[in-house]
């Protein structure tokens, strides 16, 4: 970049995790300079002199990318490219990256604990001793995991993870994914409506797309089993909160674990008492190893583009 003695400059839009010293070591090694935008206006000046952006919650869109001059490469750190107009990169010559298996294993862990907690009631277990109470009277029937049906949507990493752990403890398995003509290990494939018909718990795994929002709605959540439970570790608008609500406050879900949600954080008013729901802050990709591993490989998505390297996980 002239004047300042560095070969190129990337900008990260939004910095969400503690620190950047990963990100600046690379960057700098590789001659190039690391700005870190101090808030949206600011990202939204930075973002014209920059050669590539490092993005996590962002929106990018067609409008902004007009002002990119020289951007070459958007690298997301996560897994999901809602946030990033992806066509209109490609139309703007302007590669799109993520990271889709950083926390592979983080997710499915979270996502079999909230599971767990929801079948074993784990939560209201807490409850009723801290609130001076003791035996299991209160808790009423508990089902043994082995007998119930997990359905899963979307069969990619994390869920094939999720399958492997939750087959040892016994349940059997059904899998929607309309991206498959079968599935690995001989699993059930099946419709998204057999799906719901069939499953006691329904675990959801798909990218955030126009197709899948809402896709876990009133109606489909109505073809559960009574007593049945949902977990969500993908994208919020997936599922249809206030739909999910209302399954656990007619009791027709039995619970319902929500790590992700349509509004983040959420309206806490229309969550207060409703019965058997566990929240988490969209925490189920977290560890101190999975962040350095996003850090790392987002960084390295961004030099292989601008030193016109192949790249690892080009989107779109």
């Amino acid at each position: 970049m002239e004047g300042t003695g560095t070969q190129f400059r990337v900008v990260i839009t939004d910095q969400v995790f503690p620190d950047v010293d990963i990100e600046r070591q690379l960057i700098e090694a590789a001659g190039g300079e690391l700005v870190v935008a101090r808030d949206r206006d600011d990202a939204l000046r930075l973002v014209e002199d920059a050669d590539a952006l490092l993005t996590t919650y962002m929106p990018i869109d067609a409008d902004l990318m007009k002002k990119m001059r020289r951007v070459k490469i958007i690298a997301r750190y996560g897994i999901g490219v809602d946030n990033i107009d992806v066509a209109a990169a490609r139309s703007a010559g302007i590669a799109v990256t993520n990271v889709p298996d950083y926390c592979v294993e983080e997710v499915a862990t979270h996502t079999v604990a909230l599971m767990l907690a929801l079948v074993r009631k784990i939560p209201q277990s807490n409850e009723i001793v801290r609130s001076g109470g003791w035996g299991v009277r209160q808790l009423g029937e508990l089902q043994r995991f082995s007998k119930l049906t997990v359905g899963v949507i979307g069969f990619g990493r994390i869920a094939q993870r999720v399958a492997v752990a939750v087959e040892a403890l016994g349940a059997r398995m059904l899998i929607h994914d309309p991206y498959l003509s079968s599935a690995p290990g001989g699993r059930p494939l099946v419709s998204l409506q057999e799906l719901f018909q069939g499953s006691n718990i329904v675990t959801v795994h798909c990218p955030l797309t126009p197709e899948t929002r809402g896709l876990v709605n009133e109606n489909v959540l109505r073809l559960m089993p009574p007593a049945s439970y949902l977990v969500n570790t993908s994208r919020g608008p997936i599922v249809d909160t206030s739909a999910v609500t209302s399954a656990l406050a007619r009791g027709h879900l039995a619970g319902a674990a929500l790590d992700v949600l349509e509004q983040e954080p959420p309206d806490l008013a229309a969550l207060v008492g409703v019965p058997n729901l566990v929240l988490t802050p969209h925490s189920a990709f977290l560890s101190t190893d999975s962040v350095r591993e996003s850090q790392r490989k987002a960084t390295t998505q961004v030099l292989k583009a601008l030193q016109g390297q192949p790249l690892d996980y080009s989107v779109g």
